[in-house]
């Protein structure tokens, strides 16, 4: 079922680069085409992917974008997992840049939630004849 030189099944490598605990859920995110390659949406787990490739797909909160260095010969540990792969757009970047955001943004609130206002319970108090 391995496949050796230089293409292999996407749902495969997925697996294989340990970015999916199972390779029924690599197949899954696959056919949802989730998945691109070389931007270009990924239709089936089927499809053959070649070093060089770049794929774009989402990991759990974060978006990951990663270059295919080699097509791997089996679901190894780590550390021969991670050479199988260039990480072009790190989670660290991509938290780094969220909290960024974060302390720029201002503290919005929904219209509605939260306690009320002097103003709003002086108008339920009227409203309740109190």
């Amino acid at each position: 079922m391995t496949e050796t030189g230089d293409k292999i099944r996407l749902d495969l490598w997925l697996w294989y680069a340990r970015f999916f605990k199972t390779r029924s859920l690599a197949s899954k995110v696959c056919k949802a085409r989730k998945v691109r390659i070389n931007g270009e949406h990924s239709k089936k787990a089927s499809t053959t992917i070649t070093p060089g490739d770049v794929l774009t797909f989402p990991q759990g909160p974060h978006v990951r974008v990663v270059k295919v260095l080699a097509c791997g010969e089996r679901r190894g540990p780590a550390t021969e997992a991670q050479a199988l792969y260039e990480d072009l757009l790190p989670i660290e970047e991509q938290v780094k840049a969220k909290r960024e955001e974060a302390k720029t943004a201002p503290a919005l609130r929904e219209a509605g939630s939260g306690r009320p206002t002097k103003a709003e319970r002086r108008a339920i108090d009227k409203l309740m004849d109190r």
